[in-house]
């Protein structure tokens, strides 16, 4: 469960970070959506998926510090 939570933590957040970048630069070149999604919704998307991802690396930190 432990490496479940290490790894879970870094492909959200990776995830998340590529969402953003996508929604971003797709919002700087003057687009509004992408892919039939608005480009406010796949930003939220991607903010969702980074703070999963950090909550999932914080629940790793807790139990390794337990562990002692």
């Amino acid at each position: 469960m432990n490496e479940l939570l290490l790894w879970l933590g870094r492909v959200a957040g990776l995830g998340g970070l590529l969402l953003c970048l996508v929604a971003l630069g797709s919002r700087f070149s003057g687009s509004h959506w992408v892919a039939g999604f608005q480009v406010g919704t796949l930003l939220q998307g991607g903010t969702a998926a980074m703070v999963f991802g950090g909550f999932c690396l914080l629940a790793w930190l807790v139990e390794n510090a337990r562990r002692g």
